[in-house]
């Protein structure tokens, strides 16, 4: 005799999908916008060499890298097995390194230029006349923070 009658069970109501694609093209331009894509496409084999100490560059941006070491294996009939200079995409001269650190400076706005490093990653079997000429160019063009890429090794003990 009640006036209010109970209605059956109570179900939950549908979810709503409307939002989403929304959600999903927001999480997809997030995405698009974090991601760093690689800067230069290796075409020499750089097994870095241990340090045990070992330091983290600050600012990544401000770095310019300079990669040394023999071509990979398709690129050997081509290119030989001597260690080679890469700039960027491409292989180069100890004569260009000018070229490439002056256009890094034009890249960049005037403030950053003296935080400007210049990394070298070299590999660890490549002999110390090439590095040396790097560096004798890096002086001529006024480029002198200097940073040599490693791997961290275990201390030792002697």
């Amino acid at each position: 005799m009640s006036k209010f009658k109970r209605k059956g069970k109570g179900d939950m109501p549908a979810i709503s999908t409307a939002s989403l694609p929304d959600i999903v093209f927001m999480l997809l331009f997030f995405f698009m916008v974090t991601t760093v894509m690689r800067d230069s496409t290796l075409k020499i084999i750089v097994h870095v060499p241990e340090a045990t100490e070992v330091k983290k560059l600050e600012r990544k941006s401000l770095v310019s890298f300079i990669y040394v070491g023999s071509p990979k294996e398709n690129l050997v009939p081509i290119y030989g097995t001597e260690p080679r200079i890469q700039l960027n995409d491409k292989f180069a001269k100890v004569s260009d390194i000018q070229d490439y650190i002056s256009a890094e400076r034009d890249a960049r706005d005037e403030k950053e230029i003296p935080f400007m490093t210049t990394s070298l990653k070299v590999d660890e079997y490549t002999k110390m006349g090439i590095i040396t000429d790097i560096k004798q160019e890096l002086r001529k063009c006024n480029a002198l923070k200097i940073n040599y890429s490693t791997r961290k090794g275990e201390k030792t003990n002697n």
